[in-house]
Parts: structure tokens; sequence; C-alpha cells
């Protein structure tokens, strides 16, 4: 038999494909297996390289099959598709697996231990439950104001709303109230979870030396810090920290030629979870520089003097990203630079 040098595995719910590949990139195999005998076939093949694409059940696949001796990568989707042919199939995919893992400059993603997917899962629960809370929330807003009582803007004023509804004044026909009554229950009752999970977020970060550590940079509190821990790969994952900001989605996206450098707005390609907090973070640094006069002078006052708030707000959230690398990497705490004195 053969020497195998590489494997695609296609992965899917019930239906996986492999594709196996000598040293020279040569087909040896393909294959269709059912889910219950993939790990029976992996545990009968010698120890190779078995690649994957980076999907919602590759961190899994991953383990286990590396329990068995191989050694397993994950390849971003989006890296995988140039190297299809034409007519996408299964086994077509698994062949542009290998293809693209052959590359030399190829970039993988680093599977996850069952730990680290579980922390993650934390805040993309908290996600959900907050996208519904919003939901409720304007739902709660626009049932009101089809009967003529209407509240500012923000989830913070939604008690208004609750207030008007239990008072007398309101005059709405018992149908409508125990349907709003009913949103308002859910509203609670979402509320509630929503606060304990940040109750064990904030319990984790006092508990984690490199949350303390991220807690110490002006705009990251414990959510951030410690969604940054459970989502962000290892410090040495990254060249440097312009990497780092680039996976979060938060470098420029350039469009050079000719020797002409040209930098437009963001890729918005990365990490969407951290780089909503890096940026809520910036925001209230940004709101924090409104009321402080000792920040006069400083490059994010001279910045914010002649940019909109907004893309300043972006800026600084790359420029937390690159702060937070490097203190991951060299394992220190934020020291802010000393402000210039007033003129």
């Amino acid at each position: 038999m053969e020497k195998i040098g590489m494997i695609g595995l296609d992965l899917a719910k019930s239906s996986f494909q492999v594709h196996l590949v000598d040293n020279s990139g040569r087909c040896v195999e393909r294959r269709t297996l059912r889910r219950d005998k993939v790990l029976a076939f992996f545990g009968s093949q010698p120890a190779t390289v078995v690649v994957m694409e980076a999907c919602g059940g590759a961190h899994f696949w991953a383990r286990e099959i590396g329990r068995l001796g191989h050694e397993t990568k994950l390849i971003p989707a989006a890296y995988v598709k140039p190297f299809i042919k034409r007519q996408k199939n299964d086994a077509a995919d698994a062949e542009a697996i290998c293809e693209a893992a052959s590359r030399p400059n190829m970039r993988f993603v680093r599977p996850k231990s069952a730990e680290e997917q579980a922390d993650a899962l934390a805040f993309r629960a908290r996600d959900l439950l907050v996208r519904q809370r919003t939901q409720l929330i304007n739902a709660l807003r626009g049932h009101c104001a089809e009967f003529g009582f209407v509240a500012p803007t923000g989830a913070r004023n939604v008690e208004r709303l609750i207030a008007w509804l239990e008072c007398e004044e309101s005059l709405l026909p018992p149908s409508a109230l125990l349907a709003l009554r009913s949103l308002i229950k859910s509203l609670h009752a979402l509320s509630g979870e929503i606060a304990a999970i940040e109750k064990e977020i904030a319990r984790r970060a006092k508990t984690n030396e490199d949350a303390r550590r991220l807690m110490s940079v002006p705009g990251i509190g414990p959510l951030i810090a410690t969604a940054i821990c459970a989502l962000a790969p290892p410090a040495d994952f990254f060249e440097n920290r312009r990497h780092f900001a680039a996976w979060l989605g938060l470098a420029p996206r350039p469009n050079s030629t000719g020797g002409k450098e040209r930098l437009g707005a963001i890729t918005k390609a990365g990490n969407q979870t951290l780089r909503k907090l890096l940026v809520i973070g910036a925001t209230a640094v940004m709101t924090r520089l409104d009321h402080n006069s000792a920040l006069a002078g400083t490059w994010l006052a001279r910045l914010a003097a002649r940019k909109p708030r907004k893309l300043v707000a972006v800026a600084l959230a790359n420029k937390m990203a690159r702060i937070v690398w490097a203190l991951l990497a060299r394992k220190e705490v934020y020291r802010a630079s000393p402000i210039p004195a007033a003129a």
C-alpha cells in the first residue's frame, strides 16, 4: 500500500468524504464514510496529517481524530474555496482541502479543547439572550406606541413602559394587557438569565491571571477581558500585534498598487464578538475623554479633534487590540503613557 501523506476530510452531519493523497499530492483513494464509521477508519490508518474545514463540528473531530495519533489541522473554508475546480460536491471539497493545505504559506485554525469551547459558549449564549431581550423591548415599545404612549429610546427606559402598563391610566383593553404582560414576564426572565451569566463571567475574570492583566487597560472590564481569554487563540499564534488586530477585523483594508499605499475601512472579517466588545470599550473611553480635561493633549484627544467620533472609536479599538496582544505575549501589566503637561 502506498504511503499516505495527507487525508482531507469533508465534514457533514451523517455522510463524510475522505480524500487520501501521497507525499507528492497524487490521489491514492477516495471514500465516503458514515458518521459511525469515521473513527474506525482513521484508527486503521497510519499516523498522518488530517485536514478539515473549520466549521461547527471541526474542533470535536480534530480532538477525536488527534487521540488516534494523527496530526489534525483546520483550515478556514474561505481559503479552500479557490481550490475547487468546478462542480462543487463533497468529493471535490475533500480534494480542495488537500490542495489548500499543501500550500506552504497557508494559514490554519488552532483546534480548541472542550474547555475552551465551553468558555466561549457563555459569551455566545449571552449574545443570543441579549438579542432576544432587545427584540422584546422593541416589541413593547412598538405596541405601546400604537396606544399613544412613547418612551425615550434605550434599554434603561423600558421601565417607564412597564410602569405605564401597570398603572390604571393606561386604559388598555384586557386582551392587550394580557399579551403585553406576557412580554414583560419574558423580559424579566431574560434579564435574570443574562445577569446570572454576567455574574459567572465576572467571577472567572477574578480568578484568571490573564484577565486581571487585561483589565488594567482602560476600556477593558471583566466581560471583555474574559471574552478575549476564551475566544482568542494564544498570543504566540500570531506573529505580531498587527496580525492579532487583523484577526479581529480591526485592520484597515489595503488597496495599494504602483507603490501607492491606500488604506480603506476595517475589513470586519475577523471575530465579530471580540471586535464589537472592543469597540464598545473604546466608546466608553471616548465618553470619559469628554469629561476629563486631564486627557487633553493625548494621542486620543488630538485624533478626536480632527476625525469623526465613530472613526476614532474604531481606531482606539485597534490600538487596544495591539496592547492586548503585547500584554498577553509579554505577561505584563498595562502602563499608561505620561500625559503631556498643558502649555
